[in-house]
């Protein structure tokens, strides 16, 4: 059987129910909190953005791989340009620009 004898005084047990109460309502406050429509929403943000962030933060790394190989297309080691594949590449600009800039002129007519 188990041992129910209490010695403790009543005082002692008063304040023992005191500090209990006063850790509940600590408990149910938090809980009040986290339960909060505003701190939902906060927290569903927080994910989203650190969600964006992360996609970002990545994009930006393979948009730089990207650049690095289209740079290493037109300059050499030493940074020179590659004339024999920069000169067709803005040929190519020219005559589209070009064309562009004539179909734009004959809508206008």
């Amino acid at each position: 059987m188990a041992d129910t004898s209490d010695t403790r005084t009543p005082a002692q047990i008063e304040a023992d129910i005191k500090r209990r109460r006063e850790v509940l309502a600590e408990t149910l406050d938090e809980i009040g909190v986290r339960v909060h429509p505003k701190t939902i929403v906060g927290d569903a943000k927080a994910k989203v953005i650190a969600n964006v962030d992360h996609t970002v933060g990545r994009a930006y790394v393979q948009v730089n791989r990207v650049v690095s190989d289209v740079r290493a297309q037109f300059v050499d080691a030493e940074g020179t340009p590659r004339l024999e594949r920069v000169v067709p590449v803005a040929l190519v600009v020219v005559g589209v620009v070009g064309l562009l800039a004539l179909g734009a002129r004959r809508r206008r007519d």
